[in-house]
């Protein structure tokens, strides 16, 4: 395979294996070498399952040649994010103090993918504790876009980004705390599910305090080639999980048959949007007017103030969190650095008073998008309100943080909100790089927001592999 080669998806493969037109031993190979190829460049995956993907491989192809049944995604490679819980390395969350922290069994939304037949093959890097809105951490270091260098990758699940873009997995298992899963799927130029809050499990709670923004903004989510290949998978991860008290079982997944009615937020709460990601708003609106979908220009309400309660509560949390006294070893040198800068532009709340009214007032903002999204049942807008920027665009004091937060008040706004939203490529801007919409549904209409997001693809396609 050669970047312009067009590559298959998970469920095309997973085909041709059951069918006997390769073996899921070859696809594991082909992928190694495309990992061999690619990776010490980009550092996107920097544990590798060699032997055991090549061992799950070979049981897959006896199981096919018994008469069994494989899986929907018998045989296919997928990578899995540094923090979800995988028994063949250490859940390391791209931080030196859990190095050697393997766990005594998979996530749920890993047991079942592998239940499917999916064969890990790699771990996603990712910014110690998924803190960061780029890619790079001191264990494993940076994790380079393939598409320009010079650019981030964005993060926190930037590394299993680069894998599905490059084609060194079909799938991956990310994350999505403030904006985790579309950013780096909106600089690579591929699809990114955050699902609904509790439609697909998380970590799983033991004995260990969770922090409330960790529960409530938080969410395991996909990276895939194709808005098809994220509605096949989220039905395979999806489902009440019995160790995480956030999920729920939700209204099976089925076609969207609602009202296709979108609301286009091009500038959202009017900060500024520059030419390039707002012509991929556009090219977005216009697919799906022409897809019959009755397009409305309509801004949701207080998404800023969405914005600026999620970055306090979650800045809040994390200084409780990753207090150095409750750290087994410092937090890396970037890392440390987003913090300070971040919580000193966030003003932190400093009182149990504070806290709670920050809470409460999520409770407004909530219903006032529920009433708005009773009639906008999908909202359309950017990812990202300016280019794909330089690594460490979000270090450098308060005014790069402050600028990084107007530039993705949408996106956190989603978080805060805990509503499902995709993103999916609109082409690329005058620089080259890839442009990206989000389609936001409402509570627990990941469909509807799937059902856009589809027709935008089916009118501006995919983009070739990085």
């Amino acid at each position: 395979m050669t970047p312009a080669d067009p590559l298959p998806g998970a469920f095309a493969l997973a085909a041709d294996i059951r069918d006997g037109r390769t073996t899921a031993a070859a696809v594991i190979d082909a992928h190694l070498a495309r990992i061999a190829a690619r990776n010490p460049e980009l550092n996107a995956l920097p544990v590798v399952f060699a032997d055991c993907a090549r061992r799950a491989a070979d049981g897959v192809d006896r199981t096919i040649a018994a008469g069994g049944d494989p899986g929907p995604l018998g045989g296919v490679p997928i990578s899995i994010k540094e923090n979800i819980d995988l028994t063949w390395s250490a859940t390391t969350e791209g931080w030196r103090g859990l190095a050697d922290a393997v766990p005594a069994r998979d996530a749920t939304v890993v047991a079942r993918m592998r239940t499917a037949g999916a064969i890990p093959i790699g771990r996603g890097n990712m910014s110690d504790f998924g803190m960061r809105w780029d890619t790079d951490n001191d264990l494993f270091g940076r994790t380079y876009n393939p598409r320009d260098r010079g650019r981030t990758t964005f993060g926190s699940s930037g590394g299993d980004a680069v894998a599905v873009a490059t084609g060194m997995s079909a799938i991956g298992l990310g994350n999505d705390f403030g904006g985790s899963i579309r950013l780096p799927a909106a600089a690579l130029g591929v699809c990114g599910l955050r699902p609904s809050a509790g439609r697909v499990p998380r970590a799983r709670v033991e004995d260990r305090p969770v922090a409330l923004t960790l529960e409530r903004f938080a969410v395991n989510g996909l990276l895939a080639r194709s808005v098809a290949e994220l509605e096949g998978a989220l039905a395979l991860v999806a489902g009440w999980d019995l160790d995480d008290p956030v999920s729920q079982e939700l209204p099976s997944l089925r076609t969207y048959d609602g009202p296709r009615t979108v609301a286009v937020t091009r500038d959202p709460a009017g900060r500024g949007i520059h030419p390039d990601a707002g012509a991929g708003v556009d090219r977005a609106a216009d697919a799906l007017r022409t897809a019959g979908w009755d397009v409305v220009a309509a801004e949701p309400p207080f998404i800023e103030e969405a914005a600026e309660l999620w970055r306090r509560l979650a800045c809040t949390d994390m200084l409780w969190s990753l207090d150095p006294a409750r750290l087994s070893a410092p937090l890396g040198r970037a890392a440390t650095r987003f913090l300070r800068d971040s919580t000193a532009a966030a003003r932190p709340y400093e009182t149990a008073a504070e806290y709670a009214q920050a809470w409460a007032r999520r409770a407004v903002i909530e219903a006032a998008w529920r009433r708005f999204q009773a009639e906008f049942p999908v909202v359309l807008g950017p990812v990202f309100a300016d280019r794909v920027p330089a690594p460490e665009f979000d270090l450098g004091g308060p005014e790069p943080a402050d600028q990084a937060l107007r530039d993705l008040r949408l996106v956190v706004a989603v978080n805060f909100l805990g509503l499902p939203a995709v993103a999916v490529p609109t082409g690329y801007g005058g620089d080259g790089m890839p442009t990206a919409v989000q389609l936001i549904g409402p509570a627990h209409g990941d469909m509807a927001a799937l059902a856009a997001a589809a027709a935008v693809e089916a009118a501006l396609g995919p983009l070739p592999p990085a």
